[in-house]
């Protein structure tokens, strides 16, 4: 199933990730009823590391490399996109589908 991405804030629409580039951003997860299971905001640290090379759930991966800087955007995935079957106990059920709410920060290519 395709991954759902809905932009809430537009980005600068030039700056894109591509695969093996660093990127920097913050996320919020939840559920489809509206239940965090995880915030980088709320650690007040956003997430640093390097894009499209399995670092990320695929959803996360494939939502950032279409996203531009200063976006934020909202990500809805299918289990096969996000945690799976095994889900990621016990903050994510298994075969979960779950959102994410994504704003990239910075883009860095090496």
């Amino acid at each position: 199933m395709p991954l759902d991405i809905v932009t809430l804030t537009p980005g600068d629409g030039q700056t894109f990730p591509v695969v093996g580039s660093r990127v920097t951003f913050h996320y919020v997860g939840t559920y489809p009823n509206g239940v965090q299971f995880d915030s980088s905001r709320d650690r007040h640290l956003a997430l640093t590391d390097w894009v499209g090379v399995g670092k990320f759930l695929k959803g996360i991966d494939e939502g950032l490399l279409r996203m531009s800087v200063g976006e934020k955007a909202r990500l809805t995935m299918t289990p096969d996109l996000a945690f799976g079957a095994r889900g990621n106990m016990p903050a994510v059920l298994p075969n979960a589908t779950v959102v994410f709410e994504i704003e990239l920060l910075g883009v860095e290519r090496g």
